[in-house]
Order: structure tokens, then sequence, then C-alpha cells
């Protein structure tokens, strides 16, 4: 799978352009880029939020491909301040839906109770509208959420979930069909319903 057609995948998933993907693509690094703010608490909580858009199954998932530290890199790196931040307090924001809802640490909750905690997030995501931080008064009243007022948070984590998985070795050798070498072109290839897409 080449860069084009996985941001454009990211897109399609997420409804909107990758954030950040212009620099990454350029090889460039955001003027904001910085010493990193990310604990290996955060790193981790990084991983099972990952690991919840992109479980095992028959294929590795998400831990699996260390999708934790990479994006807390790509935050770093190819990230404004304003999506930085929106992002920092995105985590700030599940863990407090954590302790609201199930009366628990987000890391200590069941597969199913993060499922659930996330699911509900993406659909406030997909109908847009807002940066998702309405609930907790002091992150709402950050100006970057206002003037980012139409992405929220989970938007920056599933878009960078998909992008640091499919581009691993894990997911673009298990998850996806990979040849090192790839043949002749074949523009009739036979498929059938269920066959993976192809990484090369």
């Amino acid at each position: 799978m080449n860069r084009r057609d996985l941001l454009k995948m990211i897109a399609a998933a997420t409804g909107m352009a990758m954030v950040g993907g212009e620099l990454w693509a350029a090889g460039m690094k955001s003027p904001d880029a910085g010493k990193t703010l990310y604990t290996a608490d955060d790193v981790a909580m990084l991983d099972e939020i990952a690991e919840t858009i992109l479980p095992q199954t028959s294929t590795p998932g998400a831990k699996a491909a260390g999708c934790g530290a990479v994006m807390a890199v790509l935050v770093n790196d190819c990230y404004s301040l304003e999506h930085q931040t929106l992002f920092f307090a995105g985590l700030k924001q599940i863990k407090q839906l954590s302790k609201q809802q199930f009366k628990q640490d987000f890391m200590a909750l069941k597969p199913e109770q993060k499922l659930q905690l996330l699911s509900k997030l993406d659909q406030d995501a997909k109908q847009g509208g807002t940066s998702g931080l309405e609930g907790s008064s002091s992150l709402a009243s950050s100006k970057s959420s206002e003037r980012k007022g139409e992405l929220h948070y989970f938007t920056l984590l599933k878009q960078l979930s998909l992008f640091t998985f499919f581009s691993s070795q894990v997911g673009g050798t298990e998850a996806l069909r990979y040849v090192a070498v790839p043949g002749k072109y074949d523009g009739d290839l036979p498929y059938k319903k269920g066959d993976k897409a192809w990484a090369t």
C-alpha cells in the first residue's frame, strides 16, 4: 500500500484528510515540534486505544505493532500546537469519561467497556461540529479547542491508530497481503470476498 492510498483510506474512514499528513509525507517537522509531553503511561494508554480500534484477531493488533510510541512521536513532530493541545486534552477527557461512566481508570476497563466508550466517541466525532471537550469546563474553555471546534479529538486518535498500524511492518505484512518483490502487472487479478487488501 503506497502512502497516497493509505492517506485516502484514512480520510475515508474518518471523514477528513489526515491531520499532519502533509508534513509526514514531506519528511518535515511542525514548527511547533518540541520536547515530547507523553509519559510511558500515556504511551500505554495510546496502545490500549489503538488496540481497541484495531484489536488482535487472526492477525496481530495495534499493540503488536507498537502503535502508541509511534503515535506520540507523530503528534509531537507533525501536529501544530493547536492539534497537539487538542490531542492531549482528548486523552485527559477519555480518562474523565472512564471514571464518570465506569468508576475506573481507562486502563483498568474490560475490553468491552473500552469498546463501548470509544464507539460512542467515534459516533460523536462522525456527527462533527464540536471538539468533544464540552463535558469538561476546564478543557472546553481552552481557546485551542474553541478554534478547532469542528475537529473532534477522537478523529485524531483514530487517524493515527489506522496510520501507524497499516504503515508498520506488522500491519503491512500480516494484516495486509504482502509480496516483497511484486511481479508483473495484472489488471484482472481474481478476488474473492474476504481477501486481504494488498500492501504492495
